[in-house]
């Protein structure tokens, strides 16, 4: 019985070389793991590995040229997207992807993202959303909801003096210059599914050079957000997907 589930086709699961032996500095529960996993195992099932290029920014996924077993650049925080535009203009041929958080992407990278998606830079950017500051401190972050607590809103988000959250996907959706655009999430083994076929999708597109793809993973924070795991995925389902609905925004005509 045991020799049987051994068989490759008997597993659903098995080791991508595409993800390094070290252990994850991420919290329990954090979904950036299983995000993490989902990328390496399109890149592995693309077999694209030695002609991948990720691009590593500040915050919570700071060292996932640790975890990812391809050519891996540090970028300074916010500058992902610019980095990994002039990665993809000297290397045309490879498939380049950022790995950001919120505060990197849509705080003080706000620019870059914007401009990079406008100019339809053909390339990947994996946007983890988890409407906090995970790594400084749990600070307020521009996809903070309305109400949510942080260490820097402890009587909750103020629309009136701090403003609305910043629906970062739907503002990339309207720019010609983006290709594919879609939010997805990591909890649940139906989800995790989903977002490893939108990610496939996106890498395989940089084929036909037709813009940017901006995948959106709505994840939680038990961290910062002062939650058990189970708790936070419960809270990630009642508050954050109300605000920020998982599905397709813009595919290909």
């Amino acid at each position: 019985m045991s020799e049987n589930l051994t068989k490759p086709e008997n597993q659903v699961y098995k080791k991508t070389d595409v993800l390094t032996d070290k252990v994850m500095h991420y919290c329990p529960g954090c979904g950036h793991g299983t995000a993490h996993r989902m990328l390496a195992e399109v890149i592995d099932e693309l077999g694209v590995q030695e002609e991948t290029i990720g691009v590593a920014p500040v915050g919570c996924s700071v060292l996932a040229y640790y975890y990812f077993d391809v050519d891996m650049q540090e970028a300074a925080h916010g500058r992902a997207t610019a980095v990994a535009t002039g990665i993809k203009r000297v290397f045309p041929e490879k498939y380049v992807f950022t790995y950001q958080g919120d505060g990197d992407l849509a705080a003080i990278g706000t620019a870059e993202t914007i401009h990079a998606c406008n100019r339809g830079e053909n390339i990947l950017i994996v946007f983890i959303n988890n409407g906090i500051y995970g790594m400084t401190g749990g600070q307020m972050a521009p996809t903070t909801l309305p109400g949510m607590k942080s260490s820097t809103s402890p009587r909750g988000r103020e629309v009136e003096t701090m403003g609305n959250p910043l629906k970062i996907t739907e503002m990339v959706a309207t720019l010609p210059g983006t290709h594919f655009v879609t939010r997805q999430a990591v909890h649940t083994p139906a989800n995790v599914r989903k977002t490893k076929r939108a990610l496939k999708k996106a890498l395989e597109y940089q084929k036909e050079n037709k813009g940017t793809c901006f995948v959106e993973i709505v994840s939680n924070c038990p961290s910062g957000w002062k939650m058990t795991p189970v708790q936070s995925n419960k809270w990630m389902e009642e508050n954050m997907f109300p605000f920020y609905p998982l599905g397709d925004i813009k595919v290909p005509q």
